[in-house]
């Protein structure tokens, strides 16, 4: 599973024009599911995200996580975190998991990340052709690959 993670004034999901979900301060996370991925992967990328310690703190040194801030979430899933360009200029998408094995771990990761949060997370629709509106603050952008946790 992989994780693009932003740190966000504000951010906003849009399908179709109408504007299905919206966040103040906190992340924005885009999510890639592959077919490997499991509840140990949610639960690593989980606990991870929310202890990041990327806000800054009262002298101004990036020490707070989204949880010690009060801060929101929006998640989006995105396939195309697993891309392949190693051959050509068509990126292949064979590593990401198809819908029947990817909604239930995405569902499974916005529930996780609501529990330790302890409010609710704000989403995408998985699958629709969304448009992610979003100031990154700082900017502060990080890449998180559950594969890669050493």
């Amino acid at each position: 599973m992989r994780l693009l993670i932003q740190r966000v004034s504000k951010a906003a999901v849009h399908i179709h024009g109408n504007c299905k979900s919206s966040i103040k301060q906190g992340l924005l996370l885009l999510v890639g599911i592959e077919n490997s991925d499991n509840e140990e992967d949610i639960d690593f990328l989980c606990k991870k995200t929310i202890n990041l310690r990327i806000f800054d703190d009262e002298n101004g040194v990036m020490n707070k996580s989204v949880l010690e801030i009060g801060g929101e979430i929006l998640v989006v899933s995105q396939f195309t975190l697993h891309a392949s360009t190693k051959k050509g200029n068509r990126p292949s998408y064979i590593r990401a998991a198809k819908p029947d094995i990817s909604v239930p771990l995405y569902e499974r990761f916005c529930e996780t990340l609501s529990e330790i949060l302890q409010k609710p997370v704000q989403t995408g629709e998985f699958g629709a052709d969304m448009q992610v509106e979003l100031i990154n603050d700082g900017p502060v952008t990080i890449w998180i690959d559950s594969k890669n946790k050493e």
